[in-house]
């Protein structure tokens, strides 16, 4: 029995958590639909796993990373963490996406705050482009 699996799995979770609370990205700008969402997201995957399993497409086999602790026939305990963190990825690149496609929409005169000095550089380019 081994944990090298699982502990990379908790480790990725744990650098995603980290980028996730430096930019508030997912849980740190809404938990509850977070979580929600997340936890969604796992269920729908594990029961497309869980019929993976029955049809006989997934199968698990015995191997010297994982710790081969069993939740079903088929269905490693690390199974559950890896779709929880392939959800947690999916949502953070994407939130992580937009917030980079929006900010360079804006372009460098939108990252002071709205107001006079914005306003006022988008005026003098105007007056010199004429």
């Amino acid at each position: 029995m081994s944990f090298v699996y699982l502990a990379s799995l908790l480790v990725s979770i744990g650098c995603m958590a980290l980028i996730d609370r430096r930019f508030r990205l997912y849980f740190w700008a809404a938990p509850v639909r977070a979580t929600v969402a997340l936890v969604a997201g796992v269920v729908f995957l594990l029961v497309w796993d869980v019929a993976g399993i029955a049809s006989g497409i997934f199968l698990h086999t015995p191997n010297a990373i994982s710790t081969g602790l069993m939740l079903a026939p088929h269905l490693p305990v690390e199974e559950i963490v890896f779709l929880a963190f392939l959800c947690y990825l999916a949502m953070v690149a994407y939130t992580g996406a937009l917030r980079l496609r929006s900010a360079r929409g804006r372009g460098a005169g939108a990252r002071a705050a709205p107001g006079r000095a914005a306003r006022g550089r988008t005026a003098r380019r105007t007056e010199a482009a004429r």
